[in-house]
């Protein structure tokens, strides 16, 4: 496990992130939140608010061949 040190930056506290698990570019946004006593930092996870927009862009006969493919045969599945 690695350690690192907390310092003072302006009136905030800041933590150094080891070259080990350094983010491949600087200056990126990154959401930070308390569970209990730990700290987790991560990239903002994705939205799904342009996924209505994505669905839309599909053709009308791109949804019909999806409905027109009939029934699928199901095979059994082996059981150890």
């Amino acid at each position: 496990m690695l350690t690192t040190k907390v310092f003072r930056n302006g009136n905030s506290q800041a933590v150094r992130i080891p070259a080990e698990l350094a983010y491949p570019q600087t200056g990126m946004t990154l959401e930070i939140e308390r569970i209990g006593d730990e700290l987790r930092i991560r990239p903002p996870r994705r939205s799904l608010a342009g996924v209505l927009n994505i669905f839309a862009r599909f053709s009308p006969d791109f949804v019909a061949a999806l409905e027109n493919r009939g029934e699928q045969e199901q095979h059994e599945r082996e059981t150890f």
